[in-house]
């Protein structure tokens, strides 16, 4: 195989949650790019991603869901399916970070539960169907979104760390145990990146600046730098990686 080839997607069917904006935007327009048709879903739906597609010339399909919901996520399946027959590339990128960052001893139920819900059981829900299609189906692969927190831990965040821990452990667990079907999970544990979610962040030169000189090459990242990776790992390039997890972190965790 040409080492071209290698990276190529075409003829891949590719389900990309949290993909009505950042992250998720980014690599359904990569995929679309590389040859894939896309299943787009998103809590909010996910239109102008789909336009964006549809200008590059790709096949798209858009879904409202809510992963965290098993009866939504059954129904996204069954349509990517219907759609295109098969589902070869599931990447987990839907999630939410806290909405408060209180001292843990008033941190209440109520939003660790949404946090865990989110993050941890919609991730367990997309894998579980995906995976049981792609079971039938011979294979696929098998992308989950973690983030440094899940490995470093981050104070007054403990919902949010402890739902991507889980997603780490998922992603290793289910490697092993999926291997023999030819279905390979990995995960990526990317640090801050330019997103909607740090703006409030990178608005304060002081927070910035005090956040920056934790991370080696000195920024927050951009989400067009995780490509790369997302891509590499849902192709034929990774054939032989399964249950690793790649920092994408400016170098935050080699100190």
């Amino acid at each position: 195989m040409e080492i071209t080839q290698m990276f190529s997607l075409q003829g891949k069917t590719a389900i990309v949650t949290g993909s009505a904006r950042g992250l998720g935007a980014e690599i359904a327009l990569g995929f679309v790019q590389c040859g894939a048709s896309l299943v787009l879903a998103d809590l909010d739906m996910p239109e102008e991603t789909a336009k964006r597609v549809e200008e590059l010339d790709g096949r798209c399909i858009a879904l409202k869901t809510d992963i965290s919901d098993e009866k939504q996520v059954k129904d996204l399946i069954k349509r990517a399916i219907s759609e295109y027959g098969k589902v070869d590339i599931l990447i987990n990128n839907a999630g939410i970070s806290q909405l408060s960052y209180t001292p843990t001893e008033e941190l209440s139920t109520e939003e660790w539960d949404k946090v865990i819900g989110i993050n941890l059981r919609g991730t367990f829900l997309c894998c579980k169907y995906v995976g049981k299609a792609m079971i039938e189906a011979g294979g696929g692969r098998i992308v989950n979104v973690a983030t440094t927190a899940g490995i470093t831990g981050v104070p007054r965040a403990p919902a949010y760390s402890a739902s991507k821990a889980g997603v780490i452990l998922l992603t290793k667990s289910l490697a092993i145990e999926w291997a023999r079907y030819d279905i390979r999970v990995n995960a990526i544990a990317p640090h801050y990146l330019e997103t909607e979610l740090t703006e409030g962040l990178r608005a304060s030169e002081r927070v910035y600046g005090g956040l920056v000189k934790q991370i080696p090459l000195r920024r927050f990242g951009k989400t067009s730098e995780l490509m790369g990776t997302v891509l590499l790992l849902s192709s034929e390039a990774s054939s032989y990686i399964t249950g690793a997890v790649i920092a994408v972190d400016g170098g935050y965790l080699a100190q």
